[in-house]
């Protein structure tokens, strides 16, 4: 059972408890050992065992270490099991609604007897969650709308979902002997935000049918839906499908390129090879005599002149390789003809992170803690960015907080000297009409000042689009966070024109920034591409509120390559005096 898992269940049990009704501080113990366990690096089955003693891991006492150990052994919880049997399961997912949290899915149940997603929209059809006090028309249609934003991204995982999957198949895989290259395809390999299922390709010489078995046979599979001698597949305990393809090597290429995809992409190049009497499939690269129709020949039929790589597919049509990230029929095939393809960013190109929280708001770690963790991945420079005095819920500074905050920050620095440069910074609020949360003598003291919208998502396009092409014409704003405000499989985008926001960032020399967190991506992959085509400088933030939080810049780098952005597009790949001149200038400009 994989790390992944075992939080799950236990956000599932804290969830249905405090729907229950239980003990906040029990609560509380299974909220603080989800998050120790989203943070580890290791396995918690390969903690347990070598025998680790789990109570030593922060926010995991004896109830969450016997619960642990239970789910490894077993699979299952019996106090989730137990909880169930009070209170619906299906519970659960409608806590996952952007807006319903166990609260108010706790009130729903017990007024209205909701127990599910579906539940919920019948009685907001009836009109009876409109007359709940508390609630209202307005609370009722944004939980139609969270709905909606909900069932669209049903049977999608996000990327750092997946990862710890793809992780464990490929070392279950790799013991097996006698296979020859292993390779993930599909989406996953494309690097797209949310993931719908996993390919996996195996190189092997003669039947399958041992690397199928072994295949099926992985720990995490709940169910084997499909097992031959060249496919296989299998449901995880997360519902995520798995497909295998047992390939000989001499098609390997060939097949790589047909399942990473897209389906665009393939279009294009089997019409592209048509065109030159080539036929192109999963199987290879065949030449066909001039008087056949390419497309009427068998799926081996013709000469093979390619297959067992991909440069053999891509060079049979004349083209330089296409890294998968680009195979979406965005202009990547004529780039490759004519020699244009980027050199995409690379994780190591990254200098520094200009987005993150402290203890200050709503951070876990220090200032002097997040410094020390920069300084460890190799960074010349980071910026603590805590929340301003608009967002109340997590203590947001006021500017005389702010002011005695520069005082850790200056204390940090002399403890961390020449290691790294901390930059003081600020989370700044967009507000309705927007104006800034702060006072303009408070913006021009800062270091680096990032502006973003936190409330009043429900605005029309043309009263969102005013109030942020407002901010970022600020002359104090230097970077526009999170521009679209989408959490992916919660919340959708709100309503606005990016392509004038974009223009806005130009215009004003403001950055726009990815930010990082595999639960945002945003920009997305389109309109990172668009703010290349425009000039805007992109910044890669992690948006961390937690150490380990700063590692999911690696997913932000890779939206930053799916937006075609090559290093020097990119403001955190420039040294700290590049980044200091931009910042110094622009405060000139005012």
């Amino acid at each position: 059972m994989e790390n992944v898992d075992i939080a799950r269940t236990l956000r599932e049990t804290a969830d249905l408890l405090e729907i229950q009704g239980a003990n906040p501080f029990r609560i509380r113990a299974y909220r603080n050992a989800v998050r120790t366990i989203e943070a580890l690096t290791r396995s918690l089955q390969d903690m347990v065992a070598a025998g680790d003693d789990l109570t030593e891991l922060q926010g995991v006492g004896k109830e969450m270490d016997a619960h642990i150990r239970e789910l490894l052994q077993t699979g299952q919880l019996s106090t989730l099991n137990a909880v169930t049997e009070v209170v619906p399961r299906t519970l659960a997912e409608l806590t996952r609604l952007d807006g319903v949290g166990p609260k108010k899915a706790k009130r729903l149940y017990d007024e209205l007897g909701v127990e599910s997603v579906e539940g919920l929209e019948a009685e907001i059809q009836r009109g009876t969650v409109q007359e709940l006090k508390g609630f209202g028309a307005r609370s009722a249609e944004k939980m139609l709308r969270a709905i909606g934003d909900h069932r669209k991204q049903q049977g999608r995982f996000l990327r750092a979902e997946v990862e710890p999957y793809v992780e464990s198949l490929q070392q279950w895989m790799e013991s097996l002997d006698g296979v020859e290259r292993l390779e993930w395809a599909g989406s996953w390999r494309r690097r797209r935000e949310t993931i719908g299922d996993l390919d996996l390709l195996a190189s092997y010489v003669g039947d399958g049918t041992p690397v199928v078995e072994h295949f099926t046979r992985f720990d995490g599979a709940v169910r084997v839906e499909a097992a031959g001698s060249t496919k296989g597949n299998i449901i995880l305990r997360s519902g995520l499908s798995v497909d295998l393809r047992v390939i000989p090597p001499e098609s390997f290429g060939a097949a790589l390129h047909y399942f990473t995809g897209s389906k665009e992409h393939n279009v294009h190049i089997r019409t592209l090879g048509v065109k030159l009497g080539l036929r192109i499939n999963e199987w290879g690269v065949f030449e066909v005599p001039a008087d056949v129709d390419p497309e009427t020949v068998g799926k081996d039929g013709g000469r093979r002149v390619g297959g067992e790589t991909e440069d053999e597919v891509f060079a049979a049509l004349d083209l330089a390789w296409i890294p998968p990230e680009l195979r979406e029929d965005r202009g990547e095939i004529d780039a490759a003809r004519e020699g244009d393809l980027p050199t995409l960013l690379e994780l190591s190109d990254i200098r520094g992170d200009l987005h993150m929280h402290s203890t200050w708001t709503d951070g876990t770690a220090s200032i002097l803690d997040m410094a020390e963790a920069c300084a460890e991945r190799g960074y010349g420079y980071m910026a603590i960015t805590d929340h301003s005095q608009a967002v109340t819920m997590v203590g947001g500074l006021t500017p005389e907080r702010v002011r005695e905050q520069w005082d850790e920050v200056r204390a940090a620095q002399e403890e961390i000297g020449d290691r790294l440069r901390i930059l003081r910074g600020q989370e700044v609020d967009i507000l309705k009409d927007g104006s800034l949360d702060q006072p303009d003598d408070l913006l021009a003291e800062l270091d680096v000042v990032v502006a973003s919208v936190h409330s009043f998502m429900d605005l029309d396009r043309t009263q969102m689009t005013r109030r942020v092409v407002r901010a970022v014409s600020h002359g104090g704003v230097d970077i526009l966070g999170h521009a679209t405000g989408r959490l992916l499989g919660r919340r959708e985008p709100y309503a606005l024109d990016v392509e004038a926001v974009l223009e806005a960032c130009a215009e004003h020399d403001v950055a726009v920034e990815i930010n990082a967190h595999p639960r945002r991506l945003d920009l997305d992959d389109r309109h990172v591409a668009r703010a290349r085509e425009l000039g805007v400088r992109v910044v890669i933030n992690s948006d961390a509120h937690a150490i380990r939080g700063l590692d999911v810049m690696r997913f932000g780098v890779e939206q930053a390559r799916r937006g075609w952005l090559e290093s020097e597009h990119v403001l955190n790949t420039r040294p700290l005096a590049d980044v200091l001149a931009w910042l110094e200038g622009r405060r000139k400009r005012g």
